[in-house]
């Protein structure tokens, strides 16, 4: 059953108990853009039995930059139902769950309590501290990741003996709102990079290998390839 996934099963960390705990995982990406399309695209190949895939916004040309899930023909459709499908022809294995809408006070509890954990993969402040209000609220883990221009950085929330939030990261919600004007430009590989250390830290929560980024955040500046980590 288990054949086209030979080269991660021979990895002593994840063996044949690890790939059976992938395939029992049930994970939700909030976000289809540059950020969920690496997360999904590996997330997929790996394995993972159940993958939610939630966001409200169709294709724009714009987004073939870095979105590298969707195509010129995938142009003015959903982005979840075009995610779908190049995931399903990925991996027929997986369940994917669609859902066409925006992450709300009135959805987000029904949604994320089917979920073990969710993935990070939006471009506003308010969606994050809602993420992380509800996975607090139901005891799931929050992989957190964002970019911006040549930047970016991850982290993972409500997980581990002392777990952080992301209010403990930013707890000005107010603060952080105004700075949600500000540039959204982003070189096409920023989210390819990080994107792909957000699946990284999922495989590791699932399969229970390597050090997780629990009260930590990663850094990077692709300018530079100046990598750090801090604790919260």
């Amino acid at each position: 059953m288990f054949m086209r996934y030979n080269r991660q099963k021979i990895l002593p960390e994840i063996g044949e108990s690890g790939q059976q705990r992938l395939r029992e995982a049930k994970v939700l990406i909030v976000g289809m853009g540059g950020l969920g399309a690496p997360i999904s695209l590996y997330l997929t190949g790996a394995g993972v039995g159940t993958i939610g895939l939630m966001d409200d916004d169709i294709v724009s040309v714009t987004n073939l930059q870095r979105q590298i899930l969707y195509t010129e023909s995938d142009v003015n459709q959903p982005k979840v139902r075009c995610a779908m499908k190049r995931l399903s022809a990925l991996n027929s294995e997986v369940n994917f769950q669609t859902y066409p809408v925006r992450l709300t006070r009135s959805n987000a509890e029904k949604i994320i309590c089917d979920y073990d954990i969710v993935i990070d993969g939006c471009d506003n402040f308010a969606t994050r501290y809602l993420i992380d209000d509800v996975c607090e609220k139901l005891d799931k883990v929050y992989v957190y990741g964002a970019i911006a221009e040549f930047e970016g950085q991850v982290s993972v929330f409500n997980y581990g003996i002392s777990p952080k939030r992301y209010r403990d990261l930013y707890p000005d919600e107010k603060i952080m709102e105004e700075m949600s004007s500000s540039s959204k430009g982003v070189m096409g590989v920023t989210p390819a990079v990080v994107g792909s250390v957000e699946a990284c830290e999922v495989l590791k929560i699932i399969c229970g290998f390597g050090e997780v980024l629990s009260g930590k955040i990663w850094t990077i500046d692709l300018k530079t390839l100046e990598s750090n980590i801090f604790s919260l």
